[in-house]
């Protein structure tokens, strides 16, 4: 039977103990927990709720985690970076919102595993056969068209080469992200966060920035052509705009430049004159 939040296993010394003593964690609530380098070794998971927990460096090779709940709370995702999921049997398991970020699955049982908005970076290991990129999940390379994000939260995500054609990205956080050579042709970024990203090379046309943030954003070498809507979108101190971007948002209608960003409380045109 599933264990119950009065009798939630507290620490993981605890955890270990009940795997020496041969004790079953099928169904048991491990959620929000600190179980930093845990071993978990060819431990029976199935169907364990390990959402919001910090299992980083944590070892899992050949664990069963059929089923298991790895994903985001109201708090966090689960935190599985450089964890070793080697061999792990992740069937079925979700890892929505998760951060596996130099994690280890080489061979891994991934079938029917749930990645949205999952985390990678380029240090993360999938099987070889395995299509990540695919998946739902975010990280270099991703291939995100379409796709529904709004108000994730990517700081301090490396994003390079990604594509998020058309994707909706409303309110989405990109503080500090590494955006370098992606694709947001037509994308909805109305009130995005992309203060301090770097978006060198970016290719932003079409989009819709209303209320979109660039405060300290590198924007050296991005395509800003034929933007939907600027109005409201803050530009201080962004890097590398050029002259032909700046001409084509100053040629915006006089009330979408005077439009104030409710959060920065500048707007479009004083913001334009607010240059690193």
């Amino acid at each position: 039977m599933p264990t119950t939040a009065s009798n939630k296993t507290p620490t993981a010394a605890e955890i270990t103990a009940k795997i020496s003593s041969g004790e079953s964690l099928a169904y048991a609530d491990f959620s929000n927990q600190d179980l930093y380098a845990i071993a978990l070794n060819q431990a029976n998971l199935g169907q364990v709720n390990f959402s919001g927990s910090i299992l980083t460096n944590a070892d899992l090779v050949e664990a069963n985690l059929t089923g298991a709940n790895l994903q985001k709370t109201d708090l966090r995702g689960a935190d599985l970076t450089r964890a070793n999921l080697t061999g792990a049997d992740l069937t079925g398991a979700y890892l929505s919102r998760a951060d596996l970020r130099g994690a280890n699955l080489t061979g891994a049982n991934l079938t029917d595993t749930q990645f949205q908005v999952t985390i990678y970076n380029s240090a993360t290991t999938f099987p070889e056969e395995f299509d990540y990129q695919s998946s739902g999940a975010v990280g270099p390379g991703a291939k995100l068209t379409g796709a529904y994000l709004n108000t994730a939260n990517l700081r301090g995500v490396d994003l390079t080469g990604a594509k998020f054609i058309g994707a909706y990205l409303s309110g989405t956080d990109f503080t500090q992200a590494i955006l370098d050579d992606v694709s947001f042709s037509g994308a909805i970024l109305q009130k995005a966060i992309m203060t301090g990203a770097s978006l060198r090379n970016a290719r932003l046309g079409n989009t819709e920035l209303k209320g979109a943030d660039f405060r300290g954003a590198d924007l050296s070498g991005a395509n800003l052509d034929n933007l939907q809507n600027i109005a409201g979108a803050d530009f201080s101190f962004v890097k590398g705009l050029n002259e032909q971007a700046r001409s084509a948002i100053l040629a915006f209608p006089a009330p979408d430049l005077t439009t104030w960003n409710p959060y920065t409380r500048c707007n479009t045109k004083d913001s334009l004159a607010r240059q690193a």
